[in-house]
């Protein structure tokens, strides 16, 4: 089932470090990891979090081939629930846009190597770690369910213009 994607400005749930999941391998938390999937693949994003969801839980889902042009890759789905960064290596500098703020596209600075300890649905642990496209998207994803945006790495100038364009269209009627 597609979910509504949470607006950024429109609910504060995306600026609050989310709760970790403490059910694990129930059909609920099964379903839900299937409508992140295809509610962000509605989307055409590459990585979706319980808060853009308007869900304060530490769960992610992440599918990286979507970012290829090329359309015979196959899904590589990775879910991360209650994930932390263990390890950050090197330095990435690269553009960014959001589910939750579209239309906006800007460079943020990352590590370019990550690794990361999480949960799968069954609630067993594991790492993984990844480089590059994969290592910014897993930043991106956890700094979500901390409760903070692409956008809290930019500049203060370049933050507060982008809030003032999506207040203007928010009064425009065109940001629900």
């Amino acid at each position: 089932m597609l979910r509504k994607v949470v607006r950024y400005l429109n609910n504060p749930i995306l600026e609050r470090p989310a709760d970790p999941v403490t059910a694990f391998d129930t059909p609920e938390l099964h379903t839900l990891v299937e409508d992140m999937f295809e509610t962000m693949y509605a989307s055409h994003g590459i990585g979706l979090a319980g808060p853009q969801i308007d869900l304060g839980r530490r769960i992610t889902v992440i599918d990286v081939a979507g970012a290829d042009e090329d359309e015979s890759k196959k899904p590589e789905k990775i879910v991360l629930i209650n994930p932390e960064l263990i390890a950050k290596e090197g330095k990435q500098t690269g553009e960014e846009g959001c589910l939750s703020i579209p239309g906006f596209r800007e460079p943020v600075s990352r590590a370019k190597f990550v690794a990361v300890r999480a949960r799968d649905v069954k609630g067993e642990p594991f790492e993984i770690s990844g480089e590059d496209l994969l290592a910014r998207v897993f930043q991106h994803e956890i700094d979500h369910l901390n409760g903070v945006l692409f956008i809290n790495h930019l500049s203060a100038l370049k933050r507060d213009l982008i809030k003032r364009k999506i207040r203007k269209l928010q009064k425009a009627g065109e940001w629900e």
